[in-house]
């Protein structure tokens, strides 16, 4: 299998293998009209398997998906060839319009305008919780 080093773009890598598509999806990467590899369950010293994306050209990013889905991921912005920046990524402290609330109660679900907010209140477990009811969210895995 052969797959291109790109000239200009994104490079994401230490991807959880098999979270690939998910991200895909998330970052409406289907939408672009550049191109897009993806390389499912390829073989890490570090994680043992891996997946990457790579996107040919430059667009924002919404660190926050990427770092609620996967924070190991590692972000490498390409120009001429060369990496000219690299990202680690954490579990954000908040996200918003993200995930929904599925407390029926909650007043997201009455009130479309209101953004979904959770914030991160177990570091450890991967937990979230919404903003306006303390509905849990957990780990997104």
């Amino acid at each position: 299998m052969k797959i291109d080093s790109i000239k200009n773009g994104i490079v994401l890598d230490h991807i959880k293998a098999g979270k690939s598509m998910q991200i895909y999806h998330y970052l409406g990467l289907d939408d672009l009209d550049c191109s897009v590899a993806i390389i499912k369950n390829v073989t890490s010293n570090k994680m043992g398997k891996k997946d990457i994306i790579k996107i040919a050209d430059t667009m924002d990013l919404n660190l926050d998906v990427l770092g609620y889905i996967d924070p190991d991921i590692t972000v490498c912005y390409i120009k001429d060839s060369k990496i000219v920046e690299k990202k680690h990524l954490a579990l954000p402290e908040k996200i918003v319009n993200i995930v929904r609330c599925r407390n029926p109660r909650c007043i997201t679900s009455v009130e479309d305008t209101l953004d979904h907010i959770f914030k991160l209140t177990d570091r450890e477990n991967r937990i979230y919780r919404c903003a306006y009811c303390e509905s849990q969210k957990s780990k997104y895995y």
